[in-house]
């Protein structure tokens, strides 16, 4: 073996396990990789870090974004992985007593859950709205196929402004308490409601079957 070709194969030896780190990182950060626990979030009306990884997660690095959908730009800055981990927004162990561990004004991290991942979707401002009706459908993705010992779905008060006010419990009247739903991947809670109009908060509390674990989701809104 002469000098170049010993030189190539020592290097090729030093690089390779470098390269294989480097990798799974990348890997970590792509959703559907599988290299890691999958759970998940409503889908629609859309989680905020859910519609913010569905309109940007291709192009998350556009600066057009800091016009066109500011409060995503910033949660992007903030924590890129508060996206691309859109489905892992949860709590365990909270026994049932939510306001003990979700404090007010952090009530779109959950409690500034998973070492503060998700700390800039309790950032207050103009959020994308999506239109519902009255009546309108939750639509929860379950990756993972949890199943849910309950449902929980509230709605703003009329007069709340989330584009000037911190979320707080006080804020929230529950406008659906469903029962047990079975292990799937996709959740449908039929809601009615009436006297809303204009901008709210739908949040949805999610209590997962397989253990005490607690997804609390902000899903902004405007009704029509």
């Amino acid at each position: 073996m002469n000098r170049h070709t010993h030189d190539v194969h020592r290097l090729r030896r030093l690089l390779t396990p470098a390269l294989s780190a480097v990798a799974a990182v990348l890997l970590s950060l792509i959703p559907g990789s599988g290299t890691a626990v999958a759970h998940g979030s409503v889908v629609d009306p859309a989680s905020r870090n859910y519609g913010c990884w569905q309109r940007w997660g291709s192009d998350f690095q556009n600066p057009a974004m800091a016009q066109q959908d500011p409060m995503c730009w910033q949660a992007w800055q903030a924590d890129p992985n508060a996206m691309w981990n859109w489905n892992g927004l949860y709590r365990n162990g909270s026994g049932g007593d939510f306001q003990a561990v979700v404090p007010d004004g952090q009530l779109c991290s959950g409690g500034r859950t998973e070492s503060g991942r998700y700390n800039s979707l309790d950032t207050v401002g103009a959020w994308k709205t999506t239109d519902i009706a009255d009546d309108f459908t939750v639509q929860l993705n379950d990756q993972a196929s949890h199943g849910a010992d309950y449902f929980q779905v509230y709605v703003t008060r009329q007069g709340f402004d989330p584009t000037t006010e911190a979320l707080r419990w006080s804020d929230l009247e529950l406008v659906a308490l469903t029962g047990e739903y079975g292990p799937s991947q996709n959740y449908a809670i039929p809601v009615s409601t009436s006297g809303y109009s204009g901008r709210h908060v739908v949040y949805t509390i999610w209590q997962a079957s397989h253990m005490d674990q607690t997804y609390f989701l902000c899903s902004d809104v405007n009704f029509g």
